[in-house]
């Protein structure tokens, strides 16, 4: 049994349509009830905010309460953000908004240690094997405007590691896929057409990913028992 987060639309639902297709029971969950409405009725569909701890725990004992174990997590769920650290151009409100920024993070990193915190507990007390796997970026290197976004995805990357050593005892691995530039809607939308130039200009493979290049890329850290602690990139060589 997979769930995975912010599997409405995009990249995520590229991940849970290709588990699907692989044989997996699969749950979606997502914040926006009306996305979540137009999934496929082959997968369970749970209305859940991520950053909402009760409203996280409530969903997962839902679904296990329904359909019985959740063996594996991917935490997908996230939103771009670009916001430079300093607009000389607005002097007004020169510098990044410090509310935007919690917002960013919430989304992008809180989410990931509330529903991993109650995944795991699920696991821990059935003493049940399980797998976790962190939608991780590029950007968690540092990308330039993207302060908030890349603060959230480095702190994945070091949550990622810390939790493959304290878990694996229980036979927990935790993984992170770190996926660059992929052309989904919102990728689109958060760049504009001469940053993407640019990108497919310095990947090696001269082209942006495909959503189901990073799901294929879950599923090889699903599988594979002995990968644990990895930050698995997929990006066509752009980090080179």
């Amino acid at each position: 049994m997979v769930l995975v987060t912010g599997g409405a639309r995009g990249l995520g639902l590229a991940i849970a349509t290709h588990l699907h297709e692989l044989g997996a029971r699969v749950a979606v969950a997502d914040r926006d009830a009306d996305a979540l409405a137009a999934v496929p009725s082959h997968f369970d569909r749970q209305v859940m905010d991520v950053t909402q701890p009760d409203a996280v725990k409530a969903g997962v004992a839902d679904i296990v309460s329904r359909l019985g174990r959740i063996d594996v997590v991917v935490n997908n769920a996230g939103v771009i953000s670009s916001e430079p650290f300093v607009n000389i151009m607005n002097p007004a409100g020169m510098m990044m908004d410090y509310g935007r920024f919690r917002e960013a993070v919430a989304v992008n990193m809180d989410s990931v240690f509330i529903v991993t915190s109650a995944v795991v507990e699920h696991l821990v007390t059935r003493r049940g094997k399980g797998v976790i796997v962190n939608i991780s970026s590029i950007s968690g290197r540092g990308n330039e405007g993207q302060t908030a976004y890349s603060a959230a995805k480095a702190a994945v990357n070091a949550m990622t590691v810390t939790w493959s050593k304290e878990l694996g005892r229980w036979g927990i691995r935790c993984n992170a896929v770190a996926p660059g530039f992929i052309g989904t809607p919102s990728t689109q939308a958060a760049l504009s057409e001469d940053a993407l130039r640019h990108i497919r200009d310095n990947t090696p493979l001269r082209r942006l990913g495909e959503a189901h290049e990073v799901a294929q890329a879950v599923v090889a850290v699903v599988e594979n028992d002995f990968v644990n602690g990895v930050i698995l990139d997929v990006n066509g060589g752009l980090s080179i």
